[in-house]
């Protein structure tokens, strides 16, 4: 007899996790498939210090381990496949991946973000070149180098900070005139000796023949043009939802988020988003933890009803 899911999570990340153990809990037959690293971005990440309870030096990657591991302890099944196509109507769903074709009664996409490209001159030409979007991969490369980091949010504050104990200078360039991150972020990066910031400012350019050599910098306010001579260049200015394999077949916004209620719902029946995917105003662990919990929820709910 051809196996039927309960629920099938798009997407590893913590949503997905959280979407898994809340499902596995409650006895339904649960499936994760993720494409990469099961941790999302989060695994990426140095330190986590806002998630209640991450404390004793907690890393992304520990923190992604733990919730894998609870997951799988209550019965969460995981497979590293790349899902090509989704057919999401009806009552049952069938998710096809590159070797094999799943089936199940309701699927919560979890599918998280990218990083959005800055959009200066030469970035893709020098990617993994110099320029990276990802500290905890790359840090180790720019020992004692001078380094630029793109962005004012709290990603870009994290990562500056975490970069200065590898970079001999680390260089904040921002477009406005004040930071986006939390407070407490900017406290530290502000007492930082090896941090320092460059204002109003965008990257026109990146200059180097086989690996970044300096940044064409540009003030907004002024139009002036300078040069900054760097090693690395660290992008972090916003992530754009991994949606395109759903687009037609969800309602989504210009930007490609999926549009959901408080509780998860898309405007297909059985089919649930959760975390960075969908539209939200705040992304981060703790509240793509919460939509994991909350979409697997109702998805165990939609179950019980069409019974």
């Amino acid at each position: 007899m051809e196996h039927i899911y309960d629920t099938i999570i798009i997407g590893g990340g913590p949503a997905g996790l959280s979407a898994g153990l809340y499902a596995s809990r409650s006895r339904m037959d649960t499936l994760i498939i993720e494409r990469a690293e099961f941790g999302g971005q989060v695994a990426t990440t140095n330190e986590i210090d806002n998630y209640p309870g991450s404390i004793e030096n907690c890393t992304g990657a520990t923190l992604s381990k733990r919730m894998k591991q609870q997951a799988e302890e209550f019965g969460t099944q995981f497979a590293r496949e790349e899902v090509v196509e989704v057919e999401l109507e009806g009552d049952i769903k069938v998710i096809k991946c590159k070797d094999k074709t799943y089936k199940t009664k309701t699927i919560i996409i979890a599918s998280g973000a990218f990083p959005r490209l800055s959009g200066f001159k030469n970035e893709t030409e020098l990617r993994g070149k110099g320029v990276s979007y990802c500290a905890t991969c790359d840090a180790d490369f720019f020992e004692d180098l001078d380094i630029a980091v793109l962005g004012g949010g709290d990603s870009a504050i994290s990562e500056a900070i975490y970069l200065s104990k590898f970079g001999k200078t680390v260089t904040v360039i921002h477009r406005r005139s004040e930071l986006r991150a939390a407070k407490s972020l900017q406290e530290k990066a502000f007492k930082n000796p090896k941090i320092k910031f460059v204002w109003d400012t965008i990257v026109e350019e990146a200059k180097g023949k086989e690996m970044l050599e300096s940044l064409v910098l540009k003030n907004v306010k002024t139009g002036e043009l300078s040069e900054l001579k760097v090693e690395g260049c660290f992008v972090f200015v916003g992530y754009l939802p991994i949606s395109e394999l759903y687009k037609g077949k969800i309602t989504m916004n210009e930007r490609g988020d999926v549009i959901t209620d408080e509780n998860m719902k898309t405007n297909i029946p059985g089919v649930y988003a959760a975390g960075d995917i969908r539209v939200k105003l705040l992304r981060q662990v703790i509240t793509a933890s919460a939509d994991g919990a909350i979409a697997a929820t109702h998805a165990e709910h939609y179950i019980e009803n069409k019974s």
